[in-house]
């Protein structure tokens, strides 16, 4: 399939990558019914790892099954579908060439204690990448934990050996620890730098959380009011966090968080469409759904990300 200019754009930002990096990005911004758009939707499912069965799947029983999720995120004409390694493996053959998928490579749990401190054990190889024909690999940081540093030194080397044999790195940045308050997790500020350290480290594509208006750090706070930064609006956050991400050099997409009214879902879409950002990322609040009802969801944003709604 050939790829159409605006994916061109959009690949010809990653100068230092090889064409099997360049290959696979292509791959997924030419996959689904946002093709060519330079827009994605990806199906990501991780919660089972890091908030149990019962919390993740009991709302939408089918869901327990992974060819659930593969079979949803194909039918609703998706990018990607994302998934810790056993998910992977558990539909691998049924669906090898249907749908890219990402591997997620370190996950963390809800069994820890407090006192642990934020971090997530590395779970799978670039082997189990290559083994499973996967698009991508995908990390999770947490800038703002006492186990920051460790995490960047991981998924570097991860995203070198990933690199040398053609995959791109999905980064999920998602600020939490010992640093940040709970309000800054979801700061304006705090998110942009997350963008920021994630575009630094090598991200090909960046995972981020909408933010809020609200300012974490008293330094930041000062130049964002000097500057007369504009984040009164949720597409204005979308567009600052897209500067960060090398003045949107990079594709960035937004998680969609726990489950939510519809409503703001699709609110979410158009904001992050209006701030130049590339997508949503979203995983709770599609196969939480029953499945007919989630599918009229992609629809809808789809519609979105395309400009008809």
């Amino acid at each position: 399939m050939k790829a159409s200019r605006t994916v061109q754009q959009i690949i010809s930002k990653y100068e230092g990558d090889t064409p099997g990096v360049k290959g696979k990005l292509c791959q997924m911004l030419m996959h689904g019914r946002l093709r060519g758009t330079g827009k994605m939707i990806i199906l990501p499912v991780d919660q089972g790892f890091e908030h149990g069965p019962a919390r993740t799947y009991a709302p939408n029983p089918p869901a327990y099954d992974p060819h659930y999720h593969y079979q949803l995120a194909i039918d609703a004409g998706l990018n990607a579908f994302a998934a810790p390694l056993g998910m992977l493996e558990a539909g691998a053959d049924t669906f090898a060439g249907q749908i890219p998928t990402i591997l997620k490579m370190n996950s963390a749990n809800s069994l820890m204690s407090d006192t642990a401190g934020k971090d997530q054990a590395v779970t799978a190889s670039v082997d189990d990448a290559l083994r499973l024909g996967a698009t991508a690999i995908g990390f999770t940081i947490y800038p703002g934990s006492d186990q920051q540093l460790n995490m960047y030194e991981e998924i570097v080397e991860l995203r070198r050996e990933a690199a040398s044999v053609g995959i791109p790195t999905v980064i999920w940045s998602y600020p939490r620890g010992e640093a940040v308050s709970k309000d800054g997790e979801t700061a304006v500020d705090v998110a942009a730098y997350a963008a920021q350290i994630a575009a630094l480290i090598g991200a090909h594509i960046i995972k981020i959380k909408l933010s809020t208006d609200h300012l974490e750090v008293p330094e930041a706070r000062k130049v964002f009011e000097a500057q007369k930064i504009d984040i009164s609006t949720q597409a204005a956050r979308v567009a600052e966090c897209m500067r960060s991400a090398f003045d949107g050099r990079r594709i960035v997409v937004f998680s969609g968080g726990a489950k939510k009214g519809e409503d703001s879902i699709y609110d979410d879409a158009r904001a992050i469409r209006d701030g130049g950002g590339n997508g949503s990322i979203i995983g709770r609040n599609s196969f939480q759904r029953e499945r007919s009802e989630a599918l009229a969801m992609f629809d809808k944003l789809v519609a979105i990300y395309k400009g008809k709604d």
